[in-house]
């Protein structure tokens, strides 16, 4: 099927209803917006793009983004989000990779990235480059103008396995893979938001202040099927006072939100002695929320999160501790099922496994692999990357963790992340969740270093939010965790780095370590 299905049905059913609000002011309606969606699915193909091929999404968040996606799928054209806080010539990297044949970007990124695509880029696939009748203009900053044009009146035809979505994986250890996702994926993460997470009625709305080329993005699509509002913040991010602003003027608003961004959000409630108004639902996920931040979170701000873990090879549908578990406090494990990522999604298959493959039993530490129509076709023009991804049907994420009896999974660590000091296996989230357990840590960051005796020994990166030094954090972790697993250096930083998406990069914090600068 055609994803545009789902705007096409929403303008039959919602048509005055409004589909898209900028800030607080709304932008368009469901019969506006699938009208956009024809007229530029028609300009597309008279630019002579066919189904299949695919265009560059290079925007941070506005409307504007959303009429692009709608007029892609609804063209039968593949939509390549990159996100916009990348560089220009990594932008172009992937614009080269995924063979796009146009780009959309930002007026500020228009220069720099039209001295470096389309360029052909080396290393590219033969098969991968721009393909047909070069574009008059391949890179763009605006839409087209679409009134008085003519109008594709319905969907192209496609089937569930033709791709829609190539994501980009971060590249934090090298080139980004490009996850190919399919109408099949689409809808089944979007059958799981409204099973798992949450119901949409008409209306209900849907804030993105977190990138829309990423997990905001997906999450638009339930509120287009059942006629919510999807609501862009004029800011175009995410700036906390916004947020609670939008919540009280919608009502019923939920969004998505890394764990920095809770963190934020946290802060400026503190700050303002103000709880939020409007809330529905937060949703976290795209990075560990350590246990310590999450109560912190439930207590200043309320009853209002729930949690999914995945990947964008299996997009945000492992697995769901959802708002009447998180708020269940009254359950004798509630904060073991607090500090875990809930329970395998209904869409998908949930193992955990040894090295050798072999699926281990409840309470075993192993390898998480999931297996169902959610995982990705695979990774695009990568067969051998596909290939070590997806063994037997089974997607291999990379992430340890292991079960419980009751099904719930606790997340420990990346396997690459996994440090063997003394021939013992220590998980540096173990070791975090003990640390912001302390109210002079405000950030946590655990790594192994060479040790030319103990293999490794255990990092610990510290932003602190008052005075504390090592010695009292070793105390602090002497009453918590095995000696073993305490860290053998604290380094005190003011920042952590972090991605675009406000994951820790640790593969900076080795690199800084190994290099004897670590920032202490």
């Amino acid at each position: 099927m055609n994803l545009a299905l789902w705007l096409a049905r929403s303008a039959q059913r919602f048509g005055d209803r409004t589909a898209i609000d900028h800030g607080k002011a709304p932008w368009c309606s469901y019969r506006e917006l699938a009208h956009r969606a024809g007229a530029l699915a028609a300009w597309l193909h008279a630019q002579g793009l066919q189904p299949g091929d695919r265009v560059g999404l290079f925007m941070s968040n506005r409307p504007e983004y959303l009429v692009w996606l709608w007029g892609l799928w609804w063209a039968g054209v593949a939509a390549v989000p990159v996100n916009a806080k990348l560089h220009s010539r990594e932008a172009a990297w992937i614009l080269a990779h995924s063979g796009a044949r146009l780009a959309v970007c930002d007026a500020t990124a228009h220069g720099e990235l039209a001295t470096l695509w389309p360029l052909p880029q080396p290393g590219a696939q033969p098969e991968s480059q721009p393909n047909g009748r070069p574009l008059a203009e391949p890179l763009r900053t605006a839409l087209p103008p679409l009134d008085g044009t003519a109008v594709l009146p319905e969907p192209v035809e496609r089937s569930d396995s033709d791709p829609v979505w190539l994501f980009y994986t971060s590249g934090t250890t090298g080139r980004p893979k490009g996850v190919v996702l399919a109408a099949r994926q689409l809808r089944e993460a979007s059958l799981g938001y409204l099973s798992e997470v949450q119901a949409v009625a008409p209306g209900d709305a849907m804030l993105h202040p977190a990138p829309l080329s990423h997990g905001s993005g997906l999450y638009h699509l339930p509120y287009v099927m059942h006629g919510g509002v999807n609501v862009v913040p004029a800011s175009g991010g995410f700036d906390p006072a916004e947020i609670v602003e939008l919540a009280a003027h919608r009502r019923n608003a939920s969004f998505f939100a890394a764990p920095t961004m809770v963190r934020r959000l946290v802060d400026h409630v503190q700050a303002s002695g103000r709880r939020p108004e409007g809330l529905a639902t937060i949703t976290y996920g795209g990075g560990p929320m350590y246990l310590a931040d999450i109560r912190q979170a439930l207590q200043v701000i309320g009853p209002h999160f729930a949690q999914i873990y995945g990947q964008g090879e299996s997009p945000m549908t492992i697995t769901v501790l959802p708002r009447r578990v998180i708020n269940d406090d009254a359950h004798p494990r509630h904060l073991q099922r607090l500090a875990s990522v809930g329970y395998a999604q209904p869409m998908l298959e949930l193992s955990i496994r040894s090295a050798d493959g072999a699926p281990l039993p409840a309470g075993e530490t192993g390898e998480v692999c999931v297996r169902g129509d959610v995982v990705m076709q695979g990774y695009w023009q990568q067969p051998e990357a596909t290939a070590a991804a997806i063994r037997d049907g089974w997607l291999y994420t990379g992430d340890v963790g292991r079960l419980d009896d009751e099904g719930f999974l606790t997340l420990l660590d990346r396997s690459k992340d996994l440090i063997i000091s003394g021939g013992s296996n220590i998980y540096p989230r173990e070791v975090e969740e003990v640390l912001l357990q302390h109210p002079a840590v405000h950030e946590a960051s655990v790594i192994g270093a060479r040790d030319a005796e103990w293999g490794e020994v255990v990092v610990a990166y510290v932003v602190a939010r008052s005075a504390i030094d090592g010695a009292a954090l070793d105390a602090f972790c002497r009453e918590h965790i095995a000696r073993f697993k305490r860290p053998k250096v604290y380094r005190f930083v003011d920042a952590l780095p972090k991605n675009h998406y406000g994951k820790v990069l640790k593969t900076e914090l080795r690199e800084r370590e190994a290099g004897g600068d670590g920032g202490c």
